[in-house]
């Protein structure tokens, strides 16, 4: 596209003075590392990413805590645009670990020559829209800068690390660290008195590992979380052989489903089920484990008295798990419908309550005052600590868009416009800030489903888009105000059409955030809804969207 791109071919080379890309892509985890090869490779455009960290991986880079692991089954967590590429690599658990998927995912960068238009150790500060060059101006923490076409961002839906502002911090005297910006040399929690805060997802994951080594354990639980066991456990030869053989017909799959996993939600209602029958059902998605247990009934999402059937089963779980009946009450008072927040599968999460060196706080009973030079005070006593571990999470969806100073057309902020919560059309644009892309940004199925899928969808349809343009002469392209407006009321529409914005403390409503606004972030309509919607924007004519030149 570009006549003053370094290549004519795509091949790479390092930034030179006056040099225009045709894009630039901020990170390089699965989503910029696939818009990378489909710009560069399928188009031949001078493209090249910006990461901010050492090596590819995105998320799987920074979240090396104690028992981080996918929530996808493994044969499904992967790219899927190309046969030849899944069938040359093959997971070894049904969860993979975070090692693993680092592997995997510096397997595919290898195996596609991506590493050599990725600049590492580079992390973004600004983007601003020159509108008299047509141009995106990128600054670096390190001073570079950059100037291209496009600018595409891939910085992930959960990467913003989330520290809560506790008064005292500063003060403790032992180490406290962060799950979502853990060491890379690990931490030794040998014979450390350990405290844990928060108990979602990541803390469900880790708190297990942490026992296993830790002199003694505090978990400080604000929110009671329903969790099922993931059954993690190695791949046997024959399932090897069977994804390796049945590729396409899962990928078709995956493309099919609400939320991107290789299975459908079960087409029966919990409540016109036999009770007995139900139980049945239910006992067996509870042995078999992971995700698939809430597609066992079709209306758990949207009805709150057959979500009432799933939260009450677990819950019995918990109860029949955990020997301590005080424990297990606070364990099991949950606030919120199954499935509402993040469903987290869990290894062995209940269980480590039984053990001698674990114990639990309920900061709704008790919340924390502050910390202090040699532990945690809440409102009731202080807890001695050699060490805290804040798994509370990030600032989903908008936080690492918002960390970068990106400006559009008249210098305008996007933190401006998204000042009452985010506003953009398909979850791929914002109207005054022409030629930038988001993947998997709010407005977009994103976290609600199995990640590789919706990115792949995202990449390709921004790839198809830009290839028009080319194709065409146009230089911008540029989300209708009208457009953002009406996909804004799509997207709070088909929230409310579910039980999900019930969960008041729901990181997908905001609020793990202080004075972030409470509105419903991702879009809740189905990924296989949402691709039907952005290909029929695509065939007509880009609907919603103006491109000129």
């Amino acid at each position: 596209m570009a006549t003053t791109s370094p290549l004519a071919n795509g091949a790479a080379q390092q930034p030179q003075a006056g040099v225009i890309l045709d894009a630039l892509i901020i990170g390089a985890g699965f989503a910029g590392m696939y818009q990378l090869h489909c710009l560069r490779d399928r188009l031949g455009l001078a493209a090249q990413v910006l990461e901010a960290a050492a090596g590819v991986g995105g998320t799987w880079y920074w979240n090396r805590y104690p028992g981080a692991r996918c929530d996808s089954e493994s044969h499904a967590y992967r790219f899927s645009f190309s046969e030849e590429l899944a069938r040359a690599w093959q997971w070894s658990e049904r969860y993979p670990g975070q090692p693993e998927v680092l592997r995997y995912l510096n397997f595919v960068a290898d195996r596609l020559d991506l590493k050599r238009d990725i600049r590492f150790n580079t992390r973004v500060e600004s983007a601003c829209w020159d509108e008299a060059a047509k141009l995106w101006q990128v600054s670096t923490a390190s001073g570079e800068r950059h100037r291209a076409r496009f600018l595409i961002t891939a910085v992930g839906c959960l990467s913003s690390a989330n520290i809560p502002d506790i008064p005292g911090l500063e003060s403790f005297e032992g180490r406290w660290v962060h799950t979502g910006q853990w060491p890379h040399e690990g931490v030794d929690f040998r014979g450390l008195r350990v405290g844990q805060v928060g108990t979602g997802s990541t803390g469900i994951q880790c708190a297990p590992v942490i026992a296993e080594t830790a002199a003694h354990l505090t978990v400080f639980q604000r929110t009671a979380n329903y969790s099922v066991p993931a059954r993690n456990a190695p791949l046997t030869d024959e399932f090897k052989r069977y994804a390796r053989d049945n590729v396409a017909e899962i990928s078709r799959t995956m493309r099919a489903t609400r939320n991107g996993h290789p299975f459908f939600d079960a087409d029966r209602s919990a409540l016109a089920t036999p009770p007995e029958e139900r139980q049945a059902l239910y006992d067996a998605a509870w042995a078999k484990g992971g995700l698939q247990f809430r597609a066992t009934f079709g209306d758990i999402i949207s009805n709150l008295e057959a979500n009432k059937t799933a939260a009450d089963f677990i819950r019995a779980k918990i109860r029949g798990i955990v020997r301590d009946p005080v424990t297990a009450a606070k364990l099991a008072d949950i606030d919120h419908p199954y499935a509402a927040k993040r469903p987290p599968i869990d290894s062995g999460y209940f269980e480590t309550f039984n053990r001698d060196n674990v114990a639990l706080v309920d900061l709704r009973a008790e919340p924390i005052e502050r910390i202090t030079p040699r532990g945690i005070r809440t409102s009731r006593k202080e807890y001695a600590l050699d060490a805290i571990v804040f798994a509370t999470g990030f600032d989903g969806l908008t936080g690492s868009l918002l960390a970068m100073d990106i400006r559009g057309r008249g210098d305008t902020p996007l933190g401006d416009v998204w000042r009452d919560g985010p506003r953009n059309y398909l979850g791929l644009q914002v109207t005054g800030f022409p030629n930038l892309f988001m993947i998997t940004g709010p407005g977009s199925p994103s976290v609600l489903c199995n990640m590789p899928v919706p990115i792949e969808q995202h990449v390709e349809w921004i790839t198809g888009c830009i290839a028009r343009m080319r194709d065409t002469g146009m230089r911008q392209v540029e989300a209708r105000a009208e457009a953002m407006d009406a996909w804004v009321a799509k997207v709070n529409a088909a929230a409310a059409a579910t039980l999900l914005p019930m969960a008041a403390h729901s990181w997908y409503m905001g609020a793990n955030i202080p004075g972030k606004p409470r509105v419903f972030l991702p879009y809740a309509g189905g990924m296989a809804r949402y691709r039907e919607i952005c290909d029929q924007v695509a065939a007509n004519h880009y609907e919603g969207f103006t491109l000129s030149d």
